[in-house]
């Protein structure tokens, strides 16, 4: 029996009953999660939700959590990522686990710009253990550096401003997110401990890493970030 294949009809792969595409943008040369090159236009249609970092290390004073958001969105849309960013930080408005929309927090792993898998879903990081990963799992900036081991980052830390649960620490998230006074702190995680809500306080005057979340959860109309 001979078989036809028809060479111009894409083979589309139902992995779960809700789909997200992403268009990324990625250098040529680096190996993928599969051992082969990175290609500059990579289409993934995946039930997950990506963790990314912005492109360097912010002070605490990031014009509040809609200036960090933004960023968050800017820096996805310049690498052609088409779905919505928002920044890994508590505000004085929400705490951490609410910024992914319920749909959507237990159901999704949580992967890397690879899709390598950091979190079985995104409540799993609120579970108790302060955000446990396997810190060999690299995360990647939105232009595709490793933020553990480029130097861009000389500092391992990441800003989030919570508990270990991920409760907002309002004595400890750099007025909410609007002051790099020396004097003035945040909460942080130590990035090599494998704990993504790991608990360090530090000054806001200090370059860390702050992270992006996906999330196509429009928001409440009465409670707006800022």
């Amino acid at each position: 029996m001979q078989i036809r294949h028809h060479r111009h009809q894409p083979i589309r792969l139902h992995l779960c009953s809700r789909l997200k595409t992403a268009k990324l943008k990625i250098k040529d040369g680096g190996p993928n999660s599969f051992g082969g090159p990175w290609f500059p236009h990579l289409y993934v249609s995946l039930s997950q939700l990506h963790l990314v970092a912005l492109n360097s290390p912010l002070k605490g004073d990031m014009r509040g959590i809609r200036g960090a958001d933004f960023q968050c969105y800017q820096q996805a849309r310049s690498m052609g990522l088409t779905t919505t960013y928002r920044a890994f930080l508590s505000s004085h408005l929400q705490d951490l686990a609410t910024i992914v929309r319920k749909a959507d927090r237990t159901d999704m792993p949580v992967v890397n710009l690879r899709g390598e898998v950091l979190f079985s879903s995104w409540m799993s990081i609120f579970s108790g253990n302060g955000g446990t990963f396997n810190p060999s799992t690299a995360i990647y900036s939105f232009d595709g550096r490793d933020v553990l081991s480029d130097p861009a980052w000389p500092e391992k830390l990441v800003w989030h401003g919570s508990n270990a649960v991920g409760i907002r620490l309002t004595t400890n998230y750099c007025e909410a997110w609007r002051t790099a006074d020396m004097a003035v702190t945040g909460q942080a995680a130590l990035l090599q401990t494998g704990r993504l809500l790991g608990q360090h306080t530090r000054s806001c005057s200090n370059h860390y890493i702050v992270l992006c979340i996906e999330n196509t959860y429009v928001g409440n109309t009465h409670q707006r970030r800022t």
